[in-house]
């Protein structure tokens, strides 16, 4: 009998004993097997697709403008950088990222960018500065003088899904060519050509584990990682073993060496802050250095690689010594493979790990900017897009405003002591010119999720809407002036529930007569209220309307500022004479860009019409004297004097708020103190808010606020006790400025006080110098 024969035979025995198991596991197979398979495989294919969409959006300050005459100390521009993740270097700045600094030059190796309005490529400048500016640019890149160039903006805020994951997608093409070779050579050497799991790596690790008695060496594929990462928990049973390999074979099935190794980089595991875990190389470039994946350099992509096996226990930043000794392992791994040559593994291996000492991942630095930026871009993009589309938004915050305003309320209140127990703070800083919000500082705990002071909260703002009154007024240049004088006399008016409304000063006194100019420097109620009603409550109430005020209500005590307005609010009413007229909405926003850089939206503002600009001017001219010797008079007296500031204080009534809006050639600030509770401070507007305001721009570079009068605007000699003209040798004569026009004619020619000049010595014309000249 042929040995077949035999087979045959056997099997005929056994088929009736045998038919039910085999058919049973066939029936096993077409009902449970497969189906499971086909289930994975829609698995497969589904997470894999979603890796391109789950991306946070980056929300990111302004860029930083260097250009000579710029406003810029040595301590701003070095937060500036700081800020925006640079390092400084031990020698001079080579390496994107980085900045070194040598007296007054700062060497800056810039890492480009892109933004809604193009952005810039990478360079190295030297920055040199002087007396408060930037004096001069110099591209080391080109070699040649530089007239302008922008740092690369600071990341401020991250808006997650529900994952919490900080993922920058990219293509393979766009990795650098040794990071792409290097993590098969360190984790997958035989990557090309198996086929999603290799027994032979398998055997190989089973062989090393049984001569060291334990676990010493992995056998996972670079796919049997991806599969970990997107599918899997983190609980070894047979199950789950049988799942990753079944998944391994499935993708390497559906997909290309080339889209499994992209969504590895995308997705493999590299670090943890807090909530927020990073994945990708891309991100952890970021992460852990501070600058795009593409500029790293062996060492730096040999640590990458090297943490992957780990990237808690390795963490260079907890263990920068297991961090080097993993990292070393890696360039060796390239070494051996030929992907680095003798000198190029000594140099990397010789080399530091120069990770950023802070990483560069940022949820949310700044709240109460941050909760504007939200409800701005609301309006043009859905939560969904916001929290998984990829997108760049760019925000017109400046990182060191911000720095120094949160520090100038936080000085302010410990210099106050014991009386700032349950004080509490905003400040709003703007670039007049675009409207742009710089700064914003929502309660003393500036860096905490909760109630937006800066944003949110109305309170009554006291004095800080007369010059409003006084624009009114001098909008009719036929009847008041600079000059003018206001009764600053005790009124007494009946209101509509028969109750009296009697004013008065803060000072308690009445001062009878006194020019406009005055009136406001001196923060003079009656004189206000006076003139309130020579104008007219009902029609002073409907001009502050015009300026979108749409609550007041045409009361008396309208005209000592009864007027609920935030912070934001104020700003931006005084938008208006900060940017000479021509006031323009406030901004959070610059622009959009998708994640693969294209400009979906870009935010601008249109200008004002500019309206009342003589009357504005003028108004503008009499701030400058509330600084100069009015109730600011603190900033006149400091270093600050030299920027001509405008400005004008505000208390409420029975003192439970403390205001000051002030501005520059080129910065608008408006801050408030009080309590939540509404309870009284006991400060007034100058001896709280202004000195808020005063810390803030004692820090912050700023421009002088210049005078712009045109030819519309002309100077007279006037005597201040009658507001007639006068002549520059009569005493106690000053220079004011009036609407072309407009000016008084001289009444005053002090021929007695000459004639005495003359028999007394006075200068060589024989006139006494006048008493004091007032310019802008």
């Amino acid at each position: 009998m042929s040995w077949f024969e035999r087979v045959r035979r056997a099997i005929a025995r056994a088929w009736p004993f045998a038919r039910w198991p085999i058919l049973i596991g066939i029936g096993f197979a077409i009902g449970f097997v497969v189906p499971y398979t086909l289930a994975l495989d829609h698995r497969v294919k589904t997470r894999v697709a979603e890796i391109e969409f789950t991306q946070p959006t980056r929300v990111y300050g302004a860029p930083q403008l260097l250009e000579a005459g710029v406003p810029m100390n040595k301590a701003t521009l070095a937060l500036e950088l700081q800020m925006a993740g640079y390092t400084e270097a031990a020698h001079v700045a080579q390496v994107p990222g980085t900045y070194s600094v040598d007296g007054d030059k700062f060497t800056i190796a810039s890492r480009g960018y892109m933004d809604p309005l193009g952005g810039e490529l990478p360079r190295r400048v030297r920055v040199t500065l002087g007396s408060g500016t930037i004096r001069s640019l110099f591209d080391l890149t080109a070699g040649k003088p530089l007239r302008k160039t922008h740092l690369d903006p600071a990341r401020i805020a991250t808006l997650y899904g529900a994952d919490q994951e900080e993922r920058i997608v990219v293509k393979l093409p766009e990795l650098p060519p040794l990071l792409v070779q290097g993590v098969q050579a360190v984790e997958d050497r035989d990557f090309k050509n198996n086929h999603g799991i290799d027994f032979s790596s398998i055997a190989r690790a089973l062989l090393a584990d049984l001569r060291a008695g334990k676990k010493v060496q992995g056998a996972s594929t670079i796919t049997q990682q991806l599969v970990r990462n997107l599918f899997l928990d983190r609980n070894k049973t047979l199950v789950r073993k049988f799942n990753e390999a079944l998944l391994s074979i499935l993708l390497d099935a559906h997909y290309s060496k080339g889209q499994i190794l992209t969504a590895y980089c995308n997705e493999v595991f590299l670090g943890q802050q807090g909530n927020q875990a990073v994945h990708g190389f891309a991100a952890a470039s970021w992460f852990y250095f501070g600058r795009p994946v593409q500029t790293l350099r062996p060492q730096e992509v040999a640590l990458l690689v090297g943490i992957v096996q780990g990237p808690s226990y390795y963490d260079p930043r907890r263990f920068p010594d297991r961090a080097l000794g993993r990292r070393n392992l890696a360039l060796d791994a390239f070494h051996t493979t030929g992907l680095l040559n003798d000198a190029q593994w000594k140099t990397a291996r010789a080399a530091p790990l120069d990770v950023t000492p802070n990483p560069q991942l940022v949820v949310n630095r700044f709240p109460a900017f941050m909760q504007v930026v939200r409800e701005q871009i609301q309006h043009d993009f859905s939560d969904q897009q916001l929290s998984n589309g990829g997108l760049a938004v760019y925000t017109t915050l400046d990182p060191a405003a911000q720095v120094y305003a949160e520090d100038a309320l936080d000085e302010t209140m410990r210099g106050l002591g014991k009386r700032a127990d349950k004080l509490e703070g905003a400040v709003v800083v703007v670039e007049p010119s675009t409207g742009h919000v710089l700064a914003m500082v929502g309660g003393r705990e500036s860096d905490l999720h909760g109630f937006n002071r800066a944003y949110d909260a109305r309170r009554p703002v006291g004095s800080s809407l007369k010059p409003f009154y006084y624009l009114m007024a001098l909008t009719d240049p036929a009847h008041w002036s600079v000059a003018s004088l206001l009764d600053d006399s005790p009124i007494s008016l009946k209101l509509p529930n028969g109750k009296l409304w009697t004013p008065q000063n803060d000072d308690h006194v009445s001062h009878g007569q006194v020019p406009m100019v005055e009136a406001l420097a001196k923060s003079y109620n009656l004189a206000s209220v006076n003139l309130g009603m020579q104008l007219g409550v009902d029609r002073v109430a409907a001009f502050l309307r015009s300026f979108g005020l749409k609550d007041v209500q045409a009361n008396p005590s309208l005209l000592l500022g009864a007027v609920d307005m935030s912070p934001f609010q104020l700003a931006q009413l005084y938008e208006f004479f900060a940017a000479d007229g021509h006031a323009l909405p406030l901004l959070t926003l610059r622009g959009v860009l998708d994640n693969k850089g294209k400009v979906l939206k870009q935010y601008a503002t249109q200008p004002g019409k500019g309206e009342y600009l003589q009357a504005e001017r003028l108004v503008r001219w009499m701030m400058q004297r509330v600084t100069e010797y009015g109730t600011a008079a603190a900033i006149g007296k400091s270093r600050l004097g030299d920027l001509n500031v405008a400005g004008k204080t505000g208390t409420s009534d029975h003192q439970r708020d403390s205001w000051f809006s002030g501005f520059t050639g080129d910065r608008l600030a408006v801050a408030w103190m009080g309590r939540d509770d509404n309870q009284p401070t006991h400060l007034w507007g100058a001896t709280g808010a202004l000195r808020v305001w005063i810390n803030l721009f004692q820090k912050l570079p700023s421009a002088p606020l210049e005078a712009t009068f045109g030819d519309d605007i002309q100077y007279a000699w006037i005597d201040p006790a009658t507001g007639e003209g006068s002549l520059p040798e009569c005493n106690g004569a000053q220079q004011y400025p009036f609407i072309a026009g407009y000016a008084p004619p001289v009444q005053n020619h002090c021929y007695l006080q000459r004639l005495e000049n003359i028999f007394s010595g006075g200068n060589d014309n024989g006139a006494a110098q006048p008493a004091s000249v007032t310019h802008p």
